[in-house]
C-alpha cells in the first residue's frame, strides 16, 4: 500500500532537476546529462522505496532525460568531441537545448516568486502600533536561516539509510508494528524535551531498522504537512533542525 503525501516545497520535476544541477555546480548551458540523469533516477527510486507517490510528470521527465542521453551517445558527423551548447552550429541542434530553455524559464519564475515572497515578508513586518520591545524578532533575524526542501530531507535520509547494515531492501511500513501516529507523538515529545528544537538525526534511535527509519520519516512529513513543525538549516551543510510551530501547538494536541 503506497503512502501518498504532498508538500508545498515539492514543486515538480523541473524543480528537482534545477536542484540537482545547482547542487552539482555545473553550467546550466552545458549539462552533463549522463550524471544528472543518474542522480535524478536515484532520487525518484528513493521516493518510490519510501512509498511516496511519484507524480506522472516526474516519470515523463525521467523518460525525457533518458531520450536526451541516448541522443547524446549517437556519433556526430563532423566532431566527436563534445562542445558546450553555446559553441554549436545552429544546424546541429543540441538534444538538451529545449530542456535548457525550460529550465531557464522555470528558474526566472522561481526567482520572481522568491522576490514576491520577500516583499510579502517585508510588508508583514511593517507595524502601525506604538513602539514596543522587538528584541525577540531581532534575535530571530540574527541567524541566517535556509528553508529545507523535501530534497534536502531525502538527501539526509539517504545518508542515514546507508548507515543501516541490514541487507534487505527498505521494508514496507506495517502500521500494526509501527504506528505513524505514535511516531508523530514521539517526535512532539522529543521537541518538548529539546526546548522546541532538535536535530534531524536525533529523530532516529541508534540501531533503528529501516522500517523504523521510514516510519519516522513519514511521521515527520505528516507533521510538516500539517504545519506543526518546520525544518530549517542555519547555514549550508549544517545540521537540519526540526522546529516546533508553537502556533499549531494547541491543534497538535489532538493528534
Amino acid at each position: 500500500m503506497s503512502y501518498s503525501i504532498k508538500l508545498d516545497s515539492f514543486e515538480g520535476p523541473l524543480d528537482l532537476l534545477l536542484h540537482l544541477i545547482e547542487k552539482a555546480e555545473v553550467d546550466i548551458y552545458d549539462i552533463p546529462i549522463a550524471e544528472i540523469t543518474e542522480q535524478y533516477l536515484a532520487t525518484i527510486d528513493t521516493m518510490q522505496q519510501l512509498q511516496l507517490d511519484v507524480a506522472s510528470e516526474f516519470v515523463v521527465m525521467a523518460a525525457t532525460l533518458l531520450s536526451i542521453k541516448s541522443k547524446m551517445l549517437l556519433p556526430r558527423k563532423e566532431e566527436h568531441v563534445f562542445q558546450p551548447l553555446l559553441d554549436m552550429d545552429v544546424e546541429e541542434a543540441d538534444p538538451r537545448e529545449e530542456l535548457v530553455q525550460r529550465l531557464l524559464e522555470y528558474k526566472r519564475y522561481k526567482l520572481l516568486a522568491d522576490q514576491l515572497r520577500e516583499m510579502e515578508t517585508g510588508r508583514n513586518q511593517v507595524f502601525t502600533r506604538p513602539a514596543e520591545d522587538l528584541s525577540p524578532y531581532v534575535r530571530e533575524e540574527e541567524q541566517t536561516i535556509k528553508d529545507v526542501t523535501l530534497y534536502d530531507l531525502l538527501s539526509a535520509l539517504e545518508k542515514l539509510v546507508k548507515r543501516v547494515k541490514e541487507k534487505d531492501p527498505i521494508a514496507k511500513v506495517s502500521r500494526d508494528e509501527i504506528s505513524i501516529k505514535d511516531r508523530m507523538q514521539d517526535i512532539r515529545q522529543l521537541l518538548r524535551v529539546g526546548g522546541g528544537m532538535i536535530r534531524f538525526f536525533q529523530l532516529f534511535s541508534p540501531g533503528a531498522s529501516r522500517t523504523e527509519i521510514v516510519t519516522t520519516f513519514l511521521a515527520l512529513l505528516e507533521l510538516m504537512k500539517a504545519k506543526h513543525v518546520t525544518c530549517v538549516q542555519h547555514k549550508l551543510f549544517h545540521d537540519i533542525m526540526i522546529c516546533e510551530n508553537t502556533e499549531k501547538g494547541a491543534q497538535a494536541d489532538g493528534l
